[in-house]
């Protein structure tokens, strides 16, 4: 039976390389790789289109496969930007000396092996393996056989790089596609010290449930925007807009919209032209239907309970009226992933009361959750968005990358 146990064991042993990299040749290596994307551009297009033709153009998850000029310039810009990060590893968490003479330093070290699993973004490959570099881990990926031309693309140029720069090419791996090495990934304890998946929440229950590696959760984002009625309706539409669809098929967009009820009927009629001019499909319940219903909106649909808490990815999107405060943040806590929330208010007293009360990994006032990014908080590249509360929460870029390891020096001291 074919194994992956080689890959994972070689893997391993490059721990020991990418540790004694200085901070200055990493450097290079990823501005020495963003330069790589765009002198091949063409060709990394050429992969993608292959990728692209296998997939239906009403599936959501086609944007996230595209690799057009503009996203592989932004890769490129993204991999210079983390090669300019500080270096994330061997920082002194603390430092003292014991009555006993013994000198305690505790300091910041690379996780080891990272695996991540991950579907149809081939940015991903790029984003793990700077981060990964950059902070002195080695990474394995088992991308999406949907991504598969595009990602052996992209990783026959990463090696080149390595290759010429003479460091070890195992310390980024690209695993076979077939289920079947998804379970030896999984169970490798031994050679694998991270799982982080990324994906649907399918994917993330699945790899939760069957990992014996310890598994760092990169959640599916259901995010709400909660227009309270001293809300400014101007920037509400605005902001909802734009949440919904700039990018409807990542993880930070809009999913729902909650609205008082006090100014439900003049909002809806302010976003829903907005939305109608992207054909926006949406499910209201009873009171937002009347009102769009009333105003002719051409894409509507009756709510159903499971159109709450529905990851969308896609251009659609659900109104909840209610009617007060305390109903909405019950109603987004019931149906909430815990990615990211926002409120658009002028009571400061609600404003705090919900940012606080909200149990998000990033929460919004008066702001567009199409911020909940690592580039967009200064972070870098990232490997995904945490929703879990061990380890890393939020955008789980470079600076989560590390453990802490203890380093004891003594004097022949016994106990």
């Amino acid at each position: 039976m074919e194994t992956i146990n080689h890959i994972l064991k070689s893997a391993s042993e490059a721990t020991r390389v990418i540790k004694n990299i200085s901070a200055s040749k990493k450097e290079e290596i990823l501005n020495d790789l963003a330069n790589e994307l765009l002198l091949h551009t063409d060709r990394i297009i050429a992969e993608n289109v292959k990728d692209l033709a296998k997939m239906d153009n009403g599936n959501p998850k086609k944007d996230r496969l595209l690799l057009n000029s503009d996203r592989i310039k932004g890769l490129a810009d993204s991999l210079k930007e983390v090669a300019v990060l500080e270096d994330p590893t061997n920082k002194i968490i603390s430092d003292r000396v014991l009555k006993n003479g013994l000198h305690v330093q505790k300091k910041t070290v690379p996780l080891g092996v990272v695996g991540v699993i991950y579907e149809s973004r081939p940015n991903v490959t790029i984003d793990v393996a700077a981060l990964c570099i950059r902070s002195g881990n080695v990474c394995v990926l088992r991308g999406g056989s949907d991504a598969y031309h595009t990602n052996i693309c992209l990783i026959d140029i990463i090696k080149s790089v390595l290759k010429r720069h003479q460091v070890d090419e195992n310390i980024v791996q690209l695993l076979p596609v077939e289920r079947e090495f998804v379970a030896e990934l999984l169970s490798a304890t031994k050679y694998v010290d991270i799982i982080i998946p990324r994906g649907s929440q399918q994917l993330i229950d699945f790899v939760r449930e069957n990992s014996k590696v310890p598994v760092i959760e990169t959640g599916a984002g259901v995010c709400h925007t909660y227009v309270e009625e001293t809300g400014d309706l101007d920037k509400a539409a605005d902001i909802i807009t734009n949440a919904k669809v700039t990018r409807p098929s990542v993880c930070n967009s809009l999913d729902s919209i909650v609205v008082d009820q006090q100014v439900a009927s003049d909002l809806l009629k302010k976003v829903a032209p907005k939305l109608a001019a992207y054909n926006v499909e949406i499910f209201a319940d009873d009171r937002s239907f009347k009102v769009l219903d009333e105003v002719g909106y051409s894409y509507l649909q009756h709510a159903k309970p499971e159109d709450f808490g529905r990851e969308f990815l896609d251009f659609k999107c659900s109104v909840k009226v209610v009617d007060s405060f305390d109903e909405a943040i019950n109603h987004i806590t019931e149906h909430s992933s815990k990615h990211s929330e926002a409120i658009v208010s002028k009571d400061q007293g609600k404003i705090d009361r919900f940012m606080n009360d909200i149990d998000a990994a990033a929460v919004y006032s008066n702001a567009s959750t199409r911020f909940t990014d690592g580039g967009e908080f200064g972070l870098g590249a990232e490997i995904g968005i945490s929703t879990q509360k061990l380890h890393a929460r939020g955008p789980f870029a470079l600076e989560k990358l590390v453990t802490e390891k203890w380093f004891v020096t003594g004097d022949g001291q016994i106990r």
